[in-house]
């Protein structure tokens, strides 16, 4: 039976992605034609947002002795948006990829050592698992955690680079969720 368009992997077509990435480039020309000094406010306003993640989430992390705390502040940036709902999404994205990724490198390295071939098999692993649990926008976050965990040198453990990256990265998350809902709850000025 030939593959239909409706019987295609989720990011080949589908009329409904083709729509929102539609709308989402007409967003982002009806962006383009704000004044300057509108999308300047804009982005300053993002911009202090993700400060303040990013401070909230290294400064703990890096007082209590976590010696990558810097993956809190990567976290928190990467997760902080203007808008709640997208946090949300970006959110879980960022905490479910590196929980996978993680665990995946983790349980290949293993099973099967340390080497490019079980590298590859990681990241292949992974990305399956975000598909397989209908979650593909973790796939890539998936795939980079196993590449921390199976390439980035590190002191101590797999085991315990997996808890510390899932942690600081959890706790980045968490926090600029945090900021976000807080930031959406000020009055606006002005």
């Amino acid at each position: 039976m030939p593959l239909s368009p409706s019987h295609a992997p989720a990011d080949h077509f589908n009329p409904d992605r083709a729509r929102l990435a539609d709308l989402n480039t007409r967003l982002v020309s009806l962006r383009g034609a704000l004044p300057l000094l509108r999308r300047l406010a804009a982005g300053a306003h993002h911009g202090v947002i993700s400060a303040c993640a990013a401070l909230l989430a290294f400064i703990p992390a890096h007082a209590i002795g976590l010696k990558e705390s810097f993956w809190s502040a990567i976290a928190a940036i990467s997760v902080a948006q203007t808008e709640f709902r997208a946090t949300r999404s970006t959110a879980r994205d960022q905490l479910l990829g590196a929980a996978v990724g993680g665990l995946t490198g983790l349980c290949t390295f293993f099973a099967l050592g340390q080497n490019l071939i079980v590298y590859a098999l990681a990241v292949v692993l992974a990305v399956l698992a975000c598909w397989a649990m209908n979650m593909a926008s973790a796939s890539r976050l998936a795939g980079i955690t196993a590449t921390i965990i199976l390439l980035v040198p590190h002191v101590g453990s797999p085991a315990q680079m997996f808890l510390s990256r899932v942690g600081e990265v959890g706790w980045g998350v968490c926090v600029a969720v945090a900021i976000v809902w807080l930031a959406g709850r000020l009055p606006a000025s002005g």
